[in-house]
């Protein structure tokens, strides 16, 4: 179905269903061509509905083998049916049971939505509305059902059957190579919340007892001969099930909690209920395989997976433009747990970078949409980092203006209020108003408006009355549908820095609310500071109190000052970037000044020298992110317009090359110092020390490329670790020639068969920033490691080249067509894929006119293909809108 087709889906629209579904009986055979499914359904007419509405049920591309109704077949003048949809015109005014047989083809389902076979696994992923692939069903959110499953398949085959809830019944088949599993979810949940498991997995499990006093058998299911890599998920799962029941009083509710890794799978995981299935890149670690990245990542997605479990399944939402209530509150969720477990000024710097890279871009282009949108096509292409990542940047927002206690009173009131229900954004936040007694109507207008705001702030100081006044203003630039934005609340939190640390803050402004914190509410906001001995600098925005940009324009030597002095350790991070940001933009403009580079390189050289001195081994992983510059698709955003991206690019590389110039006196002894001994451990610790050694490997590979090409080959040929091994392959592609091509080839040979390690050998060969990467890439679609049919390997490959500022962004356009072919050609098989993919036009506006013209002759040309899925044409047409 074309985007023009698909009816348009307003949240304005919404009302509830006509019908209601109380339990669901599902008994289901499994077989890898013809899987029958027997779905019993006891319905009701929902009293809030219309009386003696017909009933359709949701399919897509179904095959329907029988229909009764309480138990008698259904004359066929009864009801309709097409793949699509099944109704019944005039169903009984009372309480019945539909009994509903279909059948579907597992190992034909690329589309990897519904029940589809992963590796000869049966699994399902029915977020956000594959059920209706498995059979016709009120595929909404708000339909909310017990359900009972009977899963059989054939033992050899399927040894391992699994689903919601908790295992209630076993058996074998008489007379056959068959046996059965039967599960029950006595927790009411939405068809999207169905899951189930079946085939030959290992697992690793341990008991785990709840803090009011309930065992809980927790697994991990993983292919055979890997349980040895699932032993840090579960140990994730161990900790975050603690961290819940102390940081927000949840307790887990049933008998068993399954977490299943498969090889297929269009996201990274999901939450169903009692049975987490994982893409397995997000499962699998042990120090060969798995960088330290990964087990951060893998500890962060078993948690938000986990905490869905209150926040998504107990509480779902009432419809789909309510996701933000589900994920974004989630995403904090995890947020808090990572900042807990590891380091939370790290953990706050790197989910910023996160959010300015990914969410900033997409509020600055054609895909903006609010926090909660108010329309779609296709629900699939709202999975993005505006719900998720700005959605918990809302969260935050909350907890930072009406404080901790408050804030965990308003979630305690959530649980108890919302508990078995589908919510909304509404009743969400009534809680809090609650909790607080503050009025949120303002707040609210976050989940309504697109955009990111930019707070201007100025400051002067009057030194003989010994006051400091700051003048703050707020404006957000039109986005797609929005030309005129409103005021945000925007909490603020801030200090005054003077030559020895943090200046006392005495006003008596109402827009003061204490502890650092001033609320900017409306378009400006002036607020005087008395008592104020000396000239202060300000530190605003510390701890990035609010997702917006701040333009505050001081001098290299009062961020330098702030560097050196601040007691926030996000705004010391900042201060760096904004010398960085500011001197690359410059930079990167046609008719620039490198001299000016030349100076600022100077300049933050001497900053990072001093600082990795004396302050490198204290907290190395800080250390880290300080090193690491704003990337050249950060400083293409912030240039906004008309950006040539090899420009930006050469920027960029000089900059890194003079800094790391400016550090090579030092570093052959501080990665000496940094280096870790005994066997690897994933602890944050010795992530960190990694972290900076090979931060100052990738600034001496562009520093000194003979000697950075030595070190390289040196580390890998001595690591123990694929963190090392990796970020020696990365630095090494830094340096063009023979000697790169023979580290590749090593890697390759070293890590044949491994494919989750190979996608990263994949993508960083995609990242290279030279011309020939783009046949580089074609070449490597050949590969035997890379498969189009594999998200993970499209992902790897193609999504990498799609990241790569200057090769995507090529002159002649090759880039756009490339990346417009794959996704064409990916749409006929998995639209999900395909759709994120074409994502990466999102920025395409930004660009000079002749890449501009090309990027949009590659948008339209996928726009006129014919028989697109709703998917991609969505992206394409909200893309050209």
């Amino acid at each position: 179905m074309r985007t023009d087709d698909a009816p348009l889906i307003r949240l304005e629209d919404y009302r509830p269903s006509d019908w209601l579904i109380d339990t669901v009986d599902l008994d289901i055979s499994l077989h890898p061509q013809k899987t029958r499914v027997r779905a019993l359904i006891a319905l009701r007419p929902n009293p809030e509905g219309q009386p003696g509405a017909p009933l359709t049920l949701d399919g897509d591309e179904l095959a329907l083998k029988a229909l009764s109704l309480d138990g008698k077949p259904l004359d066929a003048s009864a009801f309709t049916v097409t793949p699509q949809a099944l109704t019944i015109p005039a169903p009984p005014p009372h309480d019945f049971t539909l009994t509903i047989e279909t059948e579907v083809d597992p190992s034909a389902n690329t589309k990897l939505m519904g029940l589809y076979r992963s590796s000869k696994v049966y699994c399902t992923q029915c977020e956000a509305d594959g059920f209706r692939r498995i059979t016709y069903f009120l595929d909404r959110p708000d339909v909310m059902s017990v359900y009972t499953v009977r899963l059989e398949a054939a033992k050899a085959e399927a040894p391992v059957l699994l689903s919601n809830g908790n295992l209630v019944a076993t058996g074998e088949m008489p007379g056959s190579d068959r046996h059965f599993a039967v599960w029950h979810d006595p927790h009411p949940k939405p068809a999207y919340l169905f899951a189930l498991v079946g085939g030959a997995l290992d697992h690793v499990r341990q008991d785990y007892v709840t803090a009011d006093g309930q065992k809980v058998e927790l697994a991990v299911y993983v292919e055979p001969g890997k349980a040895g890599r699932a032993g840090w998920a579960l140990d994730s799962l161990v900790r975050c099930m603690r961290w819940d029941e102390k940081v927000f009083g949840r307790n887990y509710d049933l008998d068993v909690f399954n977490v299943v890794a498969v090889s297929d799978f269009n996201m990274g995981a999901m939450e169903n209920k009692g049975l987490n299935i994982f893409n397995d890149k997000y499962v699998l670690a042990d120090p060969q395989t798995a960088t330290d990245g990964d087990y951060a990542a893998i500890e962060a997605i078993i948690a938000h997976e986990y905490f869905h479990n209150w926040t998504g399944n107990r509480i779902t939402c009432r419809d789909w433009f309510q996701l933000c209530l589900k994920e974004g509150l989630t995403v904090f969720r995890d947020q808090e747990f990572s900042s807990d477990e590891r380091s939370r000024p790290v953990k706050r710097i790197a989910d910023v970078r996160t959010l300015r890279s990914t969410q900033f871009s997409e509020d600055a282009g054609p895909l903006a949409h609010p926090v909660r949108p108010r329309a779609y096509k296709e629900i699939n292409n709202f999975y993005t980092p505006t719900v998720y990542e700005k959605g918990a940047e809302v969260i935050r927002m909350l907890k930072v203006m009406i404080g901790d206690d408050a804030f965990r009173r308003g979630m305690d009131l959530y649980f108890e209020r919302c508990d078995g229900t589908a919510a909304t954004i509404e009743e969400f936040l009534a809680c809090f108003a609650e909790s607080s007694g503050q009025d949120l109507a303002h707040f609210a207008r976050w989940y309504e408006q697109a955009g990111t705001p930019t707070i201007t702030a100025s400051g002067r100081y009057d030194a003989a009355a010994k006051r400091y006044t700051l003048d703050l203003k707020q404006s957000t630039p039109p986005t797609p549908g929005q030309a005129e934005k409103l005021p945000v609340v925007l909490p603020i939190r801030l200090g005054l820095v003077g030559a020895l640390g943090d200046l006392p803050l005495q006003t008596s402004s109402n827009a003061y609310a204490g502890d650092g914190l001033v609320v900017l509410d409306d378009a400006a906001l002036s607020i005087t500071f008395e008592e104020v001995t000396e000239a202060p600098t300000p530190s605003l925005m510390r701890g990035f109190s609010a997702p917006a940009r701040l333009d505050l324009d001081l001098p290299d030597a009062a961020l330098l000052r702030l560097f050196s002095t601040d007691s926030d350790a996000f705004n010391r991070w900042q201060s760096l970037q904004t010398i960085a940001v500011r001197a690359l933009v410059a930079a990167g403009k046609p008719g620039s000044n490198q001299q000016a580079l030349a100076a600022t390189a100077g300049a933050l050289g001497a900053a990072f020298d001093g600082f990795l001195k004396t302050d490198a081994l204290a907290d190395p992983a800080f250390a880290a992110q300080v090193l690491r510059l704003p990337s050249p698709a950060d400083i293409a955003r912030e240039i906004g317009r008309d950006v040539d991206p090899d420009a930006v690019f050469a920027a960029h590389r000089s900059l890194s090359a003079a800094i790391g110039e400016a550090l090579l006196g030092n570093l052959p002894g501080l990665r000496a110092a940094l280096a870790t001994t005994g066997p690897y451990r994933p602890d944050a610790a010795s992530a960190g020390r990694r972290a900076l050694r090979n931060e100052l490997l990738g600034l001496a590979a562009l520093a000194e490329p003979a000697e950075g090409a030595r070190l390289c080959e040196e580390q890998f040929a001595a690591a123990d670790n694929l963190t090392d091994r990796l970020a020696a392959l990365a630095a090494m592609t830094l340096v063009p020639g023979a000697r790169r091509e023979a580290l590749i080839d090593r890697f390759a040979e070293a890590y044949a068969g491994e494919p989750l390690v190979l996608d990263k050998w994949l993508m960083a060969q995609a990242l290279i920033p030279e011309s020939e990467t783009l046949e580089r890439v074609k070449r490597l679609m050949q590969h035997p490691a890379f498969s189009l049919g594999n998200p993970n390997r499209v992902r790897a490959l193609i999504g990498g080249f799609a990241a790569n500022l200057t090769q995507f962004n090529r002159a002649d356009g090759e880039g756009y067509g490339f990346v417009s072919d794959i996704v064409i050609a990916l749409d006929r098989s998995n639209p999900q894929v395909a759709s994120r993919l074409l994502g990466s036009f999102k920025s395409w506006r930004m660009l000079e006119p002749g890449r501009r013209r090309l990027a949009q002759e590659a948008l339209g040309t996928v726009a006129r293909t014919p028989n697109l899925s709703r998917d991609v044409a969505d992206i394409a047409e909200r893309a050209l809108a």
